[in-house]
């Protein structure tokens, strides 16, 4: 009978050190620490008559609080105008301020959901002149973040950044992001 303690305590022991050893993988996959990425983004610039589509190419940083929220900052640029009708339509930079509610799981795939606030810069110009409308609305998405590797990784994600009654812009973006 002492013998099955004894194995019971080894066995235990042997758990709990299991336990800490994936509690510091996922310390080292960036959890805890702070993450940088690049994304790509095929945005849909809706305002009036007009549905154009434009891409921007953004950076983040951030820090992910605990495994299951992360809190990050993004800006970005347009890349790609659309010519519609003779009028030019480009998102030219937006930034914003962001949590990430993350379902943490032990598989290489992380789905996320995103909430915070953007600052958006839309123009459209044309022989007749150039208007631009500068402003900042709640954004939301949902997406998913693929590990390649300890520290790096892929996402996918939908997003919308901002929406009122003249105008909506939103895109589905593809990037990596690097944890330290």
């Amino acid at each position: 009978m002492k013998h099955v303690r004894s194995i019971a305590v080894i066995f235990a022991t042997g758990m709990a050190a299991a336990g800490a050893a994936s509690a510091q993988d996922m310390y080292k996959s960036g959890v805890g620490g702070l993450y940088t990425g690049l994304n790509y983004t095929f945005m849909n610039l809706e305002s009036g008559n007009a549905d154009a589509d434009v891409g921007t190419l953004s950076a983040k940083v951030g820090v992910m609080a605990t495994p299951y929220l992360g809190i990050e900052a993004r800006g970005g640029f347009g890349v790609d105008d659309d010519r519609i009708g003779g009028v030019d339509y480009s998102l030219d930079n937006f930034f914003g301020g962001y949590a990430t509610f993350n379902l943490a799981n032990e598989s290489p795939i992380t789905p996320y959901a995103i909430l915070g606030f953007t600052r958006v810069e839309i123009e459209a110009s044309s022989f007749l002149g150039t208007a631009t409308e500068d402003e900042t609305d709640v954004s939301y998405g949902i997406g998913i973040n693929m590990e390649f590797a300890p520290n790096l990784s892929g996402n996918l994600e939908y997003m919308r950044y901002y929406e009122d009654s003249n105008a909506e812009v939103d895109g589905l973006g593809v990037g990596i992001q690097f944890n330290f």
